[in-house]
């Protein structure tokens, strides 16, 4: 059940932007928040919640309610932003307090990882975590300067299209980094 929700959560936020876009006029920001913080409050209560996803989902929850009490539509723009501060977050700290995500990911499928692939996840990892400040840093350009329909464009296509990217490249160089080691 709690892969399922994760992945209502993931289809979700490919979906968010254009129904901000498509919704803005029509609907309150309160059924956002509603259907939003019902999906966060889903995941939070499932089972085989790690930490780290707990405290996502408090701060998502805390800003549907937000959403929720103010009921003011520009609020919706600033989801994005939350993501990423969230999911950089995530990556930062556990380059601090290790070890890196990456290194985590890299073990569930092969659990005595040599030293240069350590090294080499923990380089991984702070490229994604720069991703997320530099995704975050744009989705809020967007939320305060930028019309809606740009807003859209980024957050509901562009960002994803480059974390394809990201992913795609970090593929290729594993594949060429492991052929060397």
């Amino acid at each position: 059940m709690s892969r399922l929700l994760g992945l209502i959560l993931v289809l979700a936020g490919l979906a968010y932007p254009f129904a901000v876009y498509y919704g803005i006029e029509h609907l309150s920001p309160r059924v956002f928040a509603g259907l939003l913080g019902g999906l966060w409050l889903a995941r939070m209560l499932s089972r085989g919640q790690r930490p780290g996803g707990r405290c996502m989902a408090v701060a998502a929850l805390a800003f549907c309610l937000l959403l929720g009490i103010a009921g003011e539509p520009l609020l919706l723009r600033w989801y994005p932003v939350l993501m990423s501060t969230l999911l950089l977050a995530l990556f930062g700290l556990s380059l601090a307090f290790g070890p890196p995500l990456v290194e985590r990911l890299a073990r569930l499928r092969e659990p005595e990882l040599p030293a240069v692939a350590v090294r080499y996840t923990r380089q991984v990892t702070k490229v994604w975590a720069c991703f997320f400040l530099a995704n975050g840093l744009i989705a809020a350009a967007l939320t305060l300067w930028a019309p809606l329909s740009w807003w859209t464009l980024y957050n509901g296509l562009i960002a994803y299209l480059l974390m394809g990217l990201l992913f795609a490249g970090e593929w290729l160089v594993r594949q060429r980094v492991r052929r060397f080691a």
